[in-house]
């Protein structure tokens, strides 16, 4: 029986889409660049750099390839300081090729959204992200993938519901 593709082979198997909801108020904590940039947000090193940032230079390469990779994110405002982190990081993923929104929380409150953060590949395979309650990844198992049709269909529909309303990133103004 042949393995499950890697998370990153997810993306490069990807013919046509790749979409990511967000909808946590923080992640990782532990964190390097994270800590750092609490120290002093000027401190983190070479973050629009793709040979530091392994993601930007994937994301590059699936792009380029013609695949459209959308990352939406609900927040509660005032935001906090990892969201924060996150809006300060995002440009980069932005001149990557990623397009990138942000849904005020309060915003959302009339949308069926799924219960857990996820990726969509190709509007056919859900990859849902476990995290624990302080946002590290959950050691009980951090993915769980499905090709179930009717869990496919929730999560397209939530995230396009989640899109239309966002606001791109080069609009959004945390508060």
């Amino acid at each position: 029986m042949a393995a499950e593709p890697t998370f990153e082979e997810l993306f490069r198997l990807a013919k046509r889409s790749a979409v990511h909801l967000e909808m946590r108020d923080g992640y990782m904590q532990s964190d390097p660049s994270f800590i750092s940039w609490q120290n002093d947000p000027r401190s983190i090193p070479a973050e629009r750099d793709p040979d530091m940032r392994p993601w930007l230079a994937l994301m590059q390469e699936i792009i380029g390839r013609g695949v459209k990779v959308r990352r939406a994110r609900v927040v509660s405002e005032p935001i906090s300081d990892y969201i924060r982190f996150e809006h300060h990081v995002t440009p980069s993923n932005v001149l990557a090729g990623e397009q990138v929104r942000w849904l005020p929380r309060r915003k959302a409150s009339d949308l069926a959204l799924p219960g857990n953060d996820f990726w969509l590949f190709d509007d056919s395979l859900v990859v849902f992200l476990h995290f624990t309650g302080d946002g590290e990844l959950s050691p009980e198992g951090d993915e769980e993938r499905t090709t179930d049709p009717a869990v496919v269909a929730l999560c397209r529909t939530a995230f396009e519901a989640v899109w239309e309303r966002a606001i791109p990133h080069e609009e959004y103004r945390p508060s």
